[in-house]
């Protein structure tokens, strides 16, 4: 498994200088690291994290957000919800798996899934700060994965977006 930090500094909990920087400049937080710790413990189990890139990790309540690179969303799922089901009995939180290079819309579909997303608009407001839109249906609005807050909260986490949910009218 690719991390920000050394394999090596992840096992045996002593960090190099590269990694203690990461640390000291915020670039790597503790719940990276932890996650990240566990995620190496289950590539024993799970030889398909040896090619999947861990870029970080983000919780909300009782979701533990982790962030994956491009391509590795599928390669999680491929073990049939074991790995995730793993990864949540050691962190004791839901688990949501995001990847962290798609665009704005794939991250917020993903992130609602598996409740589908009918519009995603930029709202600007008179302070000069921006909102993102999500319209949900309103059939799929029960189907959300955590409450609105705690997704809100993961869209600003991970990719600094400011959520505004609504359902569709009528």
């Amino acid at each position: 498994m690719k991390t920000p930090l050394c394999n090596f500094c992840l096992k045996s909990g002593i960090f190099c200088s590269k990694c203690e920087a990461l640390l000291r400049d915020g670039k790597v937080s503790e719940l990276d690291v932890n996650t990240a710790k566990i995620l190496l413990d289950l590539q024993q189990s799970y030889p398909i994290l040896q090619d999947v890139i861990f870029l970080r990790a983000a919780e909300s309540g009782s979701v533990l957000a982790v962030v994956v690179g491009r391509g590795d969303l599928q390669k999680i799922l491929s073990s049939e919800g074991r790995l995730i089901r793993d990864l949540s009995e050691r962190t004791g939180k839901r688990i949501k798996i995001l990847e962290g290079y798609s665009t704005p819309r794939r991250f917020l579909e993903e992130l609602f899934a598996p409740a589908s997303i009918l519009t995603i608009n930029t709202v600007w407001l008179p302070d000069g700060t921006t909102e993102t839109k999500v319209i949900l249906s309103r059939r799929d609005s029960r189907h959300l994965p955590s409450s609105v807050d705690t997704l809100g909260e993961l869209a600003r986490k991970i990719r600094g977006i400011v959520l505004r949910v609504e359902p569709e009218e009528g």
